[in-house]
């Protein structure tokens, strides 16, 4: 199977410094002799904080492209000790052009489709350093971009990785449960959504946006906790979390 795998920045990052054994338990989870993986990791914009000493997430859009920037090679150092002796890891930084223009996004299926062929894992993120629409919100975190990502390489799955178990909704007393499958994305459905975190800019309308788009593309997409030690496989075997149904074909 392909699976794109997308690890928001409550889990790669919290508290704004890179949890790098949260990290190595996500990669150990990855069964990279059966399956092909793509990773969209969140977290540059965290890293680059901690490493320029600012204790919260910048408000203007230069310094936030300026953390941005110092933070991205730290994240890709990160993943390539993670598998180290593993599987080699490359770097693809992305923007919306880069799906909306046909030409571009030709080039990056083909150049897809040869990392994979030749065994590696993407690791991809925004190119928040030069790009400043994504970093006013146009990817959601990257959400969207996975969405994106999983449509472009026609994967299997979509795994959105979070800090909570899945998407709850209410069921007209105080108490949430967790809504196990998500045949339909209603405009009600979305508005039990609240706030974003502190240090990203997703949250879960913007997952749940992601999983349909993905869903409507053909893509199995499950909605879990990447905290749980079995997060990955659990999720395809729809033990934990919230799952769409893929809907469309590729």
């Amino acid at each position: 199977m392909r699976l794109v795998i997308k690890v928001g920045t409550s889990l790669i990052a919290p508290g704004g410094r890179i949890d790098t054994e949260r990290m190595r338990a996500l990669v150990d989870q990855l069964d990279l002799s059966r399956h092909e993986y793509l990773i969209v990791s969140s977290g540059a914009i965290a890293s680059g904080m901690s490493n320029l000493g600012l204790g919260e997430r910048p408000t203007s859009v230069p310094r936030m492209q300026a953390c941005a920037a110092v933070g991205q090679s730290l994240l890709m150092h990160t993943y390539e000790q993670l598998f180290f002796g593993k599987k080699v890891v490359a770097q693809l930084l992305l923007s919306s052009d880069d799906f909306t223009s046909p030409v571009r996004y030709k080039n990056l299926q083909n150049a897809l489709h040869e990392l994979v062929k030749l065994g590696v894992v993407p690791v991809v993120n925004e190119n928040d350093s030069v790009s400043v629409r994504e970093l006013v919100g146009a990817f959601g975190d990257n959400d969207e971009l996975s969405a994106l990502l999983a449509t472009a390489v026609h994967a299997d799955w979509l795994v959105l990785l979070t800090d909570v178990d899945g998407f709850y909704v209410s069921n007209g007393r105080k108490a949430k449960r967790l809504l196990r499958t998500v045949r339909k994305l209603t405009p009600a459905m979305e508005d039990l959504c609240n706030g974003k975190g502190k240090l990203g800019t997703g949250g879960m309308r913007s997952k749940l946006r992601a999983a349909k788009s993905a869903s409507e593309a053909g893509v199995h997409v499950a909605i879990v906790n990447g905290r749980h030690p079995h997060a990955i496989e659990w999720a395809i075997a729809r033990k934990i979390g919230t799952y769409f149904p893929a809907r469309g074909k590729h």
